[in-house]
């Protein structure tokens, strides 16, 4: 099983030890590290990129515990370095906090966020009323994200021993999650809530961040 550094205090860099490196079909290698400071792609996030030494990697998945990263070079067994692409990932997580704001603000409203895409240019949350769902805009939404914001609460995370993660901001509920996030919420500044419609009964929520 692969250790996740970046659920170690964000680690975007670290020595690591390539386990084995495969090539795959007709498309580059997979490569196998004991650690990784990648986060693969799932729970809505796109994977990290970056490099294992100077090979480039452009994809990252986890299949039965095991974090796989594809390469476009060959990766030689031992000791190598293994650094993320910074710029993007604090892209994904800012996209990937905010939308976990949008579902608490929603939820003062009594709609109930079950569906979460955090992609650039695709950003949105899906949310199905909890009771007596009330009617939302754009404009009540950002408010109430913005004051959020302000408040500049700090994000929590707590692991159990099952490897179960939970995420939260301040005092407010944390949701089950194994995504990378901002270190308090005034790194959300920019946010920006694109649409609020009604679709088949859901409401979806767009947004962007600058």
């Amino acid at each position: 099983m692969t250790r996740k550094l970046y659920w170690e205090g964000g680690i975007t860099e670290s020595e690591v030890e390539v386990l084995y490196c495969e090539k795959w079909a007709d498309r580059g290698y997979r490569v196998l590290l004991n650690a990784t400071p990648f986060h693969p792609q799932g729970g809505g996030q796109p994977s990290d990129a970056g490099w294992i030494d100077e090979a480039e990697v452009f994809a990252v998945e986890e299949a039965d515990g095991n974090i796989i990263h594809y390469t476009h070079q060959e990766v030689g067994s031992g000791s190598a370095f293994a650094r993320v692409n910074v710029d993007q990932r604090q892209r994904y997580s800012r996209l990937h906090s905010a939308g976990h704001l949008i579902g608490h603000a929603l939820e003062a409203f009594a709609w109930r966020p079950v569906k979460a895409h955090h992609w650039p240019g695709e950003a949105r949350v899906t949310f199905k009323p909890a009771g007596d769902a009330q009617a939302v805009d754009v404009e009540a939404v950002q408010n109430l994200c913005e004051d959020l914001i302000a408040r500049n609460l700090p994000c929590k995370v707590k692991v159990d021993e099952k490897q179960f993660r939970q995420v939260g901001f301040g005092e407010l509920k944390p949701y089950g999650c194994g995504g990378t996030h901002v270190a308090e919420t005034a790194d959300l500044q920019g946010l920006q809530i694109l649409s609020a419609n009604l679709r088949k009964g859901q409401l979806i929520v767009q947004y962007d961040i600058q």
